[in-house]
């Protein structure tokens, strides 16, 4: 799955084992909902102490505890500075979530929330210029005593503006748009922004604020916010350099909290991660007081390591029909299992500088012929019972601005449809069952990370495109997303995920003309136009319409398709209330677990 977030690009490359075969469904009667969740798992998707009429979060105030609590992730914590593209991975954002505090909060239901904990306000002050005015509460602390301050948010807008090279930054979105930010005082936080931009309160999230008096220690920089993108270049490496190499894996002495936790160890080798109560923590004192992150690659074994009680809390993006039968199964030993559609889709990029994939027709017929109706029965159903294929590239199902762009009438129409599509473009049917034209055969490659369900999902495909005269071969490689070889566009068609935070311009690099993220070389002067618009609208509705005006003109070009929003699966025992929030993971409200008796 690739991942982004307000601000970066995530690569995520963790496996999961699927069972290839149609399940029951897995509806459930006595207590469960359609997927076999707990009845009241929609209940745990809010904060305890959360105000979500005036748009606020807290921890809530709970009982503490000494745990330890046991996670079990699909994939390892690697580093502590989770915005440059070689360490930018969900699974450090599922344990930085707790660890680092940031100016919003994304409920259960995806809900923006203003973290009230730290921040008072994240005002508007002028729409010309296009100004916002970040109010941080007074004598909030980092870990190791120092201050959490404007300086913090001042490095986080220079190591994402795209300014200065040596901050390599994942990506620069909505960071670039900011012409002059400025700290007015120590809680007082001001960015100027080139044009309206709606979006602004996705920007400096948990992982995007860092400890800029750390970063002024290891480089002799007194002052953060005297650095500017036109200073002395060496003090600008020195900066950039460190920013961009000196927060991996975990060093105590460099890597304080500001969140409710702060990381205490770090195993490598074992892929786990020990998180201690912050002692300065301002907010909520409660909850478990030591938390262990767990690496499982395997989901089954995960789904075991809390039948044996190894573990407490299972939190997988990789959904497995096996194992979600082993969870739901386990509801007599006092285990809550939950299941929902995430802010990710699946999807197949079709790469056009590929010689075959540059005709619209040829396009067209690989989409008619996916049927993915039959994918999401056979990998799916048993985690969540009413999944269903997903007609959307920038909204996913689970959100209000989703409406169908068309896919749902345009794929999966089958493989009479694809062969007439074909032979109207000048394609003719070879003695070896494969259409080809102009000497060329119909033959490509899907390329994808080491996944069995994403091998399934390409043996489905491989079947239905034989029908329609289209040969289609699977390319497994480990290497595909954690080394990059994706972004290279050295592919023919790209299998993957991307997850998505609910601020809709976050697009715009993946399906713009030159985007950052655009690694299929799609091109479209009309979408181009209408993101530049959407980005710039200065009300959510009229944005909205923009964005749905996109997504069904990328639709009409069969540029890339899409084919379910992937489902979260998690589990609990021991604890009240766990959700596993669709972007942040399932530790975004851990200081507010509870034992339960």
């Amino acid at each position: 799955m690739r991942t982004w977030k307000a601000a970066s690009a995530v690569t995520v490359a963790a496996a999961a084992a699927l069972v290839l075969s149609a399940c029951s469904g897995g509806s459930g009667s006595g207590g469960t909902d359609q997927n076999g969740s707990s009845s009241d798992i929609k209940s745990m998707a809010v904060g305890k102490a959360e105000n979500a009429s005036a748009g606020t979060y807290k921890l809530g105030n709970v009982p503490s505890w000494p745990g330890p609590v046991t996670v079990g992730i699909d994939d390892a914590y690697s580093a502590y500075n989770n915005q440059t593209p070689d360490s930018n991975t969900s699974y450090n954002n599922y344990v930085i979530t707790a660890v680092l505090a940031g100016s919003n909060v994304l409920d259960g239901n995806n809900k923006v929330l203003l973290n009230n904990d730290v921040l008072d306000s994240w005002d508007v002050t002028s729409t010309s210029p296009y100004t916002v005015t970040y109010k941080l509460k007074p004598g909030i602390k980092w870990s190791d005593g120092a201050p959490w301050s404007c300086k913090d948010y001042y490095l986080g807008w220079l190591s994402g503006s795209g300014k200065v090279k040596d901050f390599n930054a994942a990506s620069t979105s909505g960071y670039d748009l900011i012409s002059d930010a400025k700290c007015v005082d120590d809680q007082t936080f001001v960015a100027t922004f080139t044009q309206p931009y709606v979006d602004y309160k996705g920007l400096f999230d948990s992982a995007q604020l860092l400890p800029a008096h750390v970063l002024e220690q290891q480089t002799g920089i007194p002052d953060i916010t005297k650095l500017t993108p036109t200073s002395d270049p060496a003090l600008l490496k020195k900066a950039g350099d460190f920013w961009t190499n000196g927060w991996k894996g975990f060093n105590a002495s460099i890597m304080p909290a500001s969140g409710p936790y702060m990381i205490s160890a770090f195993d490598e080798n074992q892929g786990a991660v020990t998180l201690k109560k912050n002692p300065n923590w301002a907010g909520g004192k409660g909850g478990p007081d030591t938390v262990i992150v767990k690496k499982f690659s395997d989901t089954k074994a995960m789904a075991t390591a809390l039948q044996n009680g190894e573990i407490q809390v299972v939190a997988s993006t990789q959904p497995d029909a096996t194992a979600a039968t082993t969870l739901k199964g386990l509801s007599a030993q006092g285990v809550t299992y939950g299941s929902a559609p995430q802010l990710t889709y699946e999807h197949l990029d079709m790469n056009y500088k590929n010689a075959i994939l540059k005709d619209l027709a040829a396009r067209k017929a690989l989409f008619q012929v996916i049927n993915r109706t039959e994918v999401t029965d056979k990998l799916l159903k048993e985690v969540q019972a009413d999944v269903a294929p997903d007609n959307s590239l920038i909204y996913t199902p689970a959100e209000s601005g989703y409406e169908d762009a068309g896919y749902g009438t345009t794929a999966g129409t089958g493989a009479a449809d694809a062969k007439k599509t074909l032979e109207a473009d000048g394609w003719t049917l070879g003695a070896d069952g494969i259409y080809q034209k102009n000497g060329q055969r119909f033959s490509l490659t899907i390329s994808h990370n080491n996944n069995t369900r994403r091998d399934q999902t390409v043996e489905i495909i491989q079947s239905q495109a034989k029908a329609a005269g289209i040969e289609i071969k699977n390319d497994n490689d480990p290497t595909f997303l954690s080394g990059g070889r994706v972004s290279t566009g050295n592919w023919d068609v790209a299998l993957f995920g991307w997850s998505q935070p609910p601020f809709k311009s976050q697009s715009q690099p993946l399906y713009s003309t030159g985007g950052a993220q655009n690694w299929q070389a799609y091109s479209d002067p009309k979408v181009d136009d209408l993101f530049k618009q959407a980005v710039v609208a200065t009300d959510e509705a009229g944005a909205t319409q923009l964005y749905k005006q996109v997504d069904k003109q990328i639709a009409s070009d069969y540029a890339s398709l899409p084919l379910f929003a992937t489902p979260s699966m998690w589990a609990f025992q021991g604890i009240d209330k766990v959700y596993m929030q669709s972007y942040n993971g399932a530790l975004w409200n851990v200081g507010e677990w509870e034992q339960k008796k």
